[in-house]
């Protein structure tokens, strides 16, 4: 029995070590999913300044700016990934974070300039990004590792670690005092 699983392991690292090379399906799938986030990621670049300029609370704001800082680390990070693989820096329109941006934009339609109710509005749709990001780089992360790219692997871990800490900082800034300002508030 033991030579069985030490075949099948055998097996699942040569396959690795195939896929590594670029010549496997799960390969071009990789690199194709890496070109989505790094569209979504410098959509988002563009949308931050937005959704800080909507913002009331200072606090929010200050997470929207320094989000905006690392999102650009995150960019960089991606063309670095892109070199790694030796692939061309490309992006690849991500339908999925379009959607999610055109709907944060809608919140700010429909909800009042300076209330805390847009402020619960936009930590909601920044979420909403931030679990999108962590739900992508989670796969992107285990797929660079079955190829064998352990190095891009890292790189992409640094980026999971931040969009995790700026979800648990939206959370932080929501709970210390948006929602309940928002709670308050009655239409006019």
């Amino acid at each position: 029995m033991e030579t069985k699983s030490v075949k099948k392991t055998n097996t699942a690292k040569t396959g690795a070590a195939g896929a590594a090379k670029g010549d496997s399906r799960l390969a071009e799938f990789f690199v194709d999913e890496l070109k989505d986030i790094y569209w979504a990621e410098k959509h988002i670049v563009q949308t931050l300044p937005k959704m800080k300029k909507a913002a009331t609370s200072e606090e929010l704001k200050d997470a929207f700016e320094d989000h905006l800082n690392v999102t650009k680390t995150h960019v960089t990070r991606l063309e670095k990934a892109f070199g790694m693989l030796g692939e061309k820096v490309q992006a690849k329109k991500c339908e999925a974070m379009d959607g999610i941006i055109k709907e944060g934009t809608s919140i700010v339609d429909d909800t009042e300039e300076g209330t805390a109710t847009r402020d619960v509005g936009l930590v909601l749709a920044a979420q909403k990004v931030e679990h999108y990001e962590i739900a992508t780089y989670g796969g992107l992360i285990q797929l660079a590792k079955t190829l064998g790219h352990e190095d891009v692997a890292d790189l992409l871990y640094e980026t999971i670690k931040e969009e995790e800490e700026a979800d648990q900082l939206l959370t932080r800034v929501a709970e210390n005092h948006i929602n309940y300002n928002a709670a308050q508030e009655v239409e006019e």
